[in-house]
């Protein structure tokens, strides 16, 4: 591979840099907002509701994640010359480290694969995020006026927000380490608050409603059924990715064999283990008849009032309408001003994800510019700021399309573009757990647990989850195989385009894509 350590790249970023970084993509904050209402309408494949599983779900994917994370650890700490290239550069390592010659052939299609599948997830991923914020100035814009913004406004504000937030990471890691932890504390400081008062809600007044949707604590983290569990767990992986993207930091890692490792785990385990689970069951413990939502009219019913966790998975934002519930109950009726201040926090926690994405994103393209498994034009440092101004502008102007046709098909494009990133996602983190098994096999500190079981069970699980995901939507109702469809149709184009770059590169330069490297 091309010099990892990047030339013109300064080492700025300690343990607290690049942690936040990461934490900065998992974001519980915006995902609380986001999912809560997708999980609380989650059903099995018979129609029963699964929403009672929702926590046990978040403990099953937490697991799956942190097979993963370790995995992901391990490499980083036997690799910090990985500089911008994360997986992209250990997928390759793994094969050239090899005693035995006849697995370096290996080594540019393992790298080949992983680059396209870590790019379908963090070129997608942002696209999903600029659509979610202009919903959510939609939401907020309905809120205060009662009006409704159409969906050529909406595509303006993403692609607004989609640029603005480019000019962020083009100023640099240091500005966007700065803005990740400004995100990072509203958004916990929001979260603690909205989660002390849920709690308090039904400790303080356990007679104000009559109809709660758990009988208690313990039936909130209980496991209800198996199916349950694996349906939510399905659903709750999507809330936990970005523990990963801090390995893209190596080049700016001031000590990366011993901070990028740390960071991986450290991320998950704050964001993860801590405020998803601490929010979900404060969000699980105070539902009851109080939460009210209106179903949409079909054209052979009308609409109804439903109550609790119906209400839940019925509402397009049922954290606000808690919150509402709980500034009107506990705080002198200051429910909409709740309500708003919490989407604000939200929106920053979605700027922030946003950010630590095009980050990470960009310097794996970089890495494979610079490799020549990308367009050249890509490979190009600002020299100013030191950041891969080429790929970033072309990730935000794709960024921007992605968002459009997530607006424009509604709920359905929005789901679908969001499989598309998360089909990525779990061939990525598949791929890493294999190639963290190859590069451990011969080396003198392998351990049986950490370097064989554990990423041996990461890649079934992420397999699992994979197969799992595609089974849901396809045998689902027309809306799901729609997303599906819409799925299959970028993470196709995007396997299709990059096979023919690949072909024609590979021709072009005379190098092979199975076959023993010239350096070797």
């Amino acid at each position: 591979m091309a010099d990892s350590n990047t030339s013109g790249v300064k080492p700025t970023l300690g343990l607290t840099g690049v942690t936040v970084n990461a934490m900065a993509l998992i974001a519980p904050g915006a995902f609380l907002w986001i999912t809560f209402q997708l999980q609380a309408a989650a059903t099995a494949p018979n129609g029963a509701s699964v929403a009672s599983d929702m926590w046990a779900g978040i403990v099953a994917a937490l697991v799956l994640a942190f097979l993963t994370a370790i995995s992901y650890a391990e490499l980083a700490k036997i690799y910090p010359e990985a500089g911008f290239g994360s997986c992209y550069y250990f997928a390759e390592k793994a094969f050239l480290d090899r005693e035995e010659k006849t697995h370096h052939k290996w080594a540019r299609l393992a790298k080949i694969v992983t680059g396209w599948a870590a790019h379908l997830f963090y070129w997608v991923y942002p696209g999903v995020m600029v659509a979610f914020m202009a919903t959510l100035i939609g939401y907020i814009y309905t809120a205060f006026t009662g009006a409704t913004l159409s969906t050529p406004v909406l595509c303006v504000i993403a692609i607004i927000f989609a640029f603005a937030t480019g000019y962020v990471a083009f100023r640099g890691v240091t500005g966007s380490t700065a803005a990740a932890v400004v995100v990072n504390v509203v958004q916990i400081v929001s979260l603690v608050g909205f989660s002390v008062l849920a709690i308090a809600y039904r400790l303080s007044n356990p007679q104000s409603a009559s109809q709660w949707a758990f009988s208690g604590g313990w039936d909130v983290v209980m496991p209800h059924s198996f199916q349950g569990v694996l349906v939510q767990s399905t659903i709750a992986i999507l809330i936990l990715v970005g523990f990963e993207s801090c390995t893209a930091f190596a080049a700016e890692a001031k000590d990366p064999k011993r901070h990028i490792p740390k960071a991986v785990i450290l991320s998950l385990v704050i964001q993860g283990l801590v405020c998803y689970l601490f929010e979900y069951f404060a969000a699980g413990f105070m539902i009851n008849e109080n939460l009210t939502a209106m179903t949409t009219a079909a054209p052979d019913a009308p609409a109804k009032m439903v109550m609790a966790m119906e209400a839940a998975g019925t509402s397009s934002a049922p954290i606000g309408d808690m919150a509402v519930l709980l500034g009107n109950s506990l705080l002198g009726g200051i429910g909409f001003g709740l309500m708003i201040t919490i989407a604000i926090s939200v929106g920053w926690a979605v700027f922030g994800t946003t950010l630590s994405c095009l980050n990470t994103a960009v310097r794996i393209t970089y890495a494979m510019a610079q490799d020549e498994e990308m367009p050249e034009i890509l490979n190009a440092l600002h020299g100013r700021h030191t950041t891969p101004h080429n790929a970033l502008w072309a990730l935000v102007i794709f960024s921007c399309i992605i968002a459009i046709v997530g607006l424009n098909w509604g709920v359905v494009g929005l789901t679908g573009i969001t499989l598309a990133s998360n089909f990525g996602t779990f061939v990525l983190y598949g791929l890493t757990c294999m190639w963290a098994i190859i590069a451990f096999a011969q080396r003198p500190e392998r351990g049986f647990v950490k370097h064989a079981v554990i990423p041996v069970l990461g890649f079934i699980a992420n397999i699992i989850m994979l197969g799992g995901i595609i089974y849901l939507y396809i045998t689902g109702n027309a809306d799901s195989r729609t997303e599906a469809y819409i799925c299959f149709a970028i993470a196709g184009g995007w396997a299709v385009i990059s096979a023919i770059y690949v072909l024609i590169s590979s021709s072009r330069k005379g190098k092979v894509v199975i076959g023993v490297p010239h350096r070797a």
